[in-house]
């Protein structure tokens, strides 16, 4: 019978399988805790369970046992972590978690109301610690920390587990231990004065990278390759002669890097990184940088200050920076520290007990519950202030409630720069009603916060999840009669149903780090098509991401057609698969200058970075065209700008929307030159798979 134990499912509740007894005792059960004994107000059967009532509260951290006739059992917590009693009874929101380091001591703080006793081991040395009554567990030690190791022996549900601090701000190689900081000597020379970019909402243009892609080619010209200090290096060139890193990144002209997750992760050696890879999805620890990224991950500073460099290098070239953070799960949850800490309280559950797992990784995190949205603002806090990140993407931001979402806008609202946030608003089958939910649909809720549309994704070149399904660039003008509402930010209840109240909030991509790239969808969509014809509908894509009004978001490498060889999901595929092509960006001169010149243009004309329903309706006009060629007209103040789009192999003439001279200021047919030429004819003609942008000045 010591293998059977009993659940406390509510605050004075204990259940336990009927199974485990041979026959219906006569007589009450007797449940004590350090031999105080508590009072059976009722117990209940039914075919596999029985329930018992208690008049008093059980404890959550003390051996409680149960003995009934000859069957005795250990009582442990379990579905009364997830009780809004507990939430209530155990709300340490307020208090300040983790190792807090001065010279002249560190305060330890961790929080396991469910624990019945925790030891700190600091330099191989026990520290036994003492409990508050909202279940958080201090001890101070009086001594300089700085540097020195540690981690926790807990027990809890009569285990002991080794685990690491969940706020740990320094870690040895793999996670082994935390470590103390004085997290002032992780600062680089100016990191806290360099002038920072202040680019506003509307006006971002993302570039989303792979910190180990960027460099990792040995075509890059880059000494670090691989890490954080590669995309700290300037003027890098690859053997062509063109520029690579950090300085083809400048070059490029966008105002966000966009970084995959760089938060402590798993599946990767990070003392022997060239053994694995891993895109960063697989979180551990959130309030410490991966160490297969430093130059030593041996060195706990190193992965800290290396860091920081490449963020200050970002700053220095005027490029705001945007952290992806995974909020949503964690790796695995039998052996997270969360799980070891308090179990069944930082994952959501459906009402059968069984554990959601809308992520697809085998858990969600119950972002609705106090201390683990609290454990989020801690988080997102500290990368804004200790780390000067400028924004945050959420990944399947879904998962994550409202509220959370909201507090977060709150907090970022606090900070002199502007902070972008935007996330994957897709509706997954995790036990939150609806409107609780961050998606898409619940938009309206969540102003100032900016969603991936997967509209604009599949409308441009097919469902995502049907390889072979068609889009408006690479399927003869399919879905025409969807575009004039994607160009206009998906806002325009003129233009049929609406996905947002405020145009900023799309996020317009037809590429990211999932699923095929671009060019890899391509060849399977159109393999009948030549190359030339595969490059233009590319170009089509690409280019309406960057003129549609809302926020563009290119991945790294779609200027230069990246592929992937085909790999549609390359999470581990390694570097031969992921790394930066440099050798094919300079193949590809002629596309990154059309991408180049299209985001001055972007820059250069605030008509195409509207920031309101309104402004939109007022100057966005869709001009008469022969399907399924799309045109829009921008009407300025000072110039009028018309973009014309013909997605077919056919040469077709378009009437232009007013008559004047009308200059080309740009055509993927004719090498992203400007001006390409002066129009006075009432018409012009679009060759196979263009698109041109004119502009009509007033005098």
């Amino acid at each position: 019978m010591n293998n059977y134990c009993g659940w406390i499912d509510d605050k004075s509740t204990i259940t336990f399988s009927a199974s485990e007894l041979e026959q219906k005792p006569l007589t009450p059960p007797i449940i004590k805790s350090d031999d105080q004994p508590f009072t059976v107000d009722t117990v209940t059967w039914n075919d596999t369970t029985a329930t018992i009532i208690l008049k008093e509260i059980l404890p959550m951290n003390q051996a409680i046992t149960l003995t009934w006739n000859e069957w005795h059992a250990p009582v442990y917590p379990r579905g009364v972590v997830r009780t809004d009693w507990f939430e209530q009874k155990f709300d340490a929101s307020t208090v300040t978690l983790g190792a807090s380091y001065t010279k002249a001591k560190t305060t330890f703080t961790i929080w396991a109301p469910t624990a019945t006793k925790l030891i700190l081991v600091l330099q191989n040395k026990q520290y036994l610690m003492s409990r508050n009554d909202n279940g958080v567990w201090e001890t101070t030690i009086e001594s300089d920390c700085h540097l020195f190791r540690y981690y926790y022996l807990v027990t809890v549900n009569g285990e002991e587990h080794k685990l690491n601090d969940p706020y740990a701000k320094g870690l040895t190689a793999n996670s082994a231990e935390g470590v103390v900081l004085e997290l002032s000597q992780t600062n680089p020379s100016g990191f806290l004065s360099v002038t920072y970019p202040h680019v506003k909402r509307a006006d971002a243009i993302i570039y989303e990278l792979h910190v180990r892609d960027a460099t990792s080619s040995s075509h890059s010209g880059v000494t670090h390759r691989g890490k954080y200090l590669g995309l700290t290096e300037r003027d890098t060139t690859s053997l062509a002669g063109y520029s690579t890193g950090l300085s083809y990144i400048r070059e490029l002209g966008c105002t966000h890097v966009q970084l995959l997750p760089l938060q402590d992760f798993a599946r990767v050696d990070e003392l022997n990184p060239d053994t694995g890879y891993n895109w960063g999805y697989d979180p551990l620890f959130f309030f410490t940088p991966e160490g297969s990224y430093a130059s030593d991950a041996n060195d706990s500073i190193a992965r800290i200050k290396e860091c920081k460099q490449m963020i200050q290098a970002l700053h220095e070239e005027g490029l705001s920076v945007i952290l992806d953070v995974v909020f949503n799960h964690v790796y695995q949850y039998e052996t997270s520290v969360f799980e070891k800490l308090v179990p069944g309280y930082y994952f959501r559950y459906h009402s059968n007990g069984e554990m959601s797992n809308a992520t697809g990784t085998g858990n969600d995190l119950a972002t609705e519950r106090i201390m683990v949205q609290k454990f989020i603002l801690d988080c997102v806090d500290y990368w804004l202030t200790e780390y000067q990140i400028d924004g945050f993407r959420f990944d399947l931001m879904g998962i994550i409630d409202t509220e959370t979402m909201q507090k977060i806008k709150s907090r970022v609202a606090h900070e002199k720069r502007p902070i972008l946030l935007l996330g994957e608003g897709w509706e997954l089958a995790t036990p939150l009603p609806s409107e609780r939910k961050s998606t898409i649909s619940q938009s309206h809720q969540l102003p100032g916060i900016s969603f991936f549309n997967d509209q604009f994704r599949d409308r441009l070149k097919g469902n995502l999840f049907d390889a072979k399904s068609l889009g408006y660039v690479n399927g003869n003008g399919h879905y025409f009669e969807r575009m004039a509402q994607l160009v206009a930010g998906s806002s325009q209840a003129r233009f049929g149903d609406v996905m947002y109240t405020d145009p900023v909030q799309s996020v317009n991509y037809v590429e990211c780090h999932d699923n095929h790239t671009l060019w890899d969808r391509l060849l399977l969509t159109n393999p009948e098509a030549t190359e030339q014809e595969r490059k233009r509908m590319h170009e089509l894509a690409t280019g309406l991401t960057l003129i549609s009004q809302g926020i563009p978001f290119i991945h790294a490498g779609q200027e230069f057609y990246r592929t992937k060889q085909g790999d549609e999901n390359s999470y581990l595929s390694g570097d031969a698969i992921n790394q930066l092509d440099w050798e094919r960006r300079g193949q590809a001169d002629t596309s990154v200058q059309w991408v180049r010149k299209l985001i001055q243009l972007r820059k250069q004309f605030k008509l195409f970075r509207l920031d309101s329903t309104v402004e939109i309706e007022h100057r966005l006009h869709m001009i008469m065209t022969p399907a399924p060629v799309l045109g829009f007209m921008l009407a300025g103040d000072d110039e009028d700008l018309v973009a014309l789009v013909n997605p077919t192999k056919d040469v077709v003439n378009v009437d232009m929307p007013a008559l004047g001279l009308w200059e080309k200021l740009i055509s993927n047919c004719s090498g992203g030159i400007s001006p390409v030429s002066c129009l006075l004819e009432p018409n012009t003609q679009l060759a196979s798979y263009e698109l041109a942008i004119f502009i009509k000045r007033r005098l």
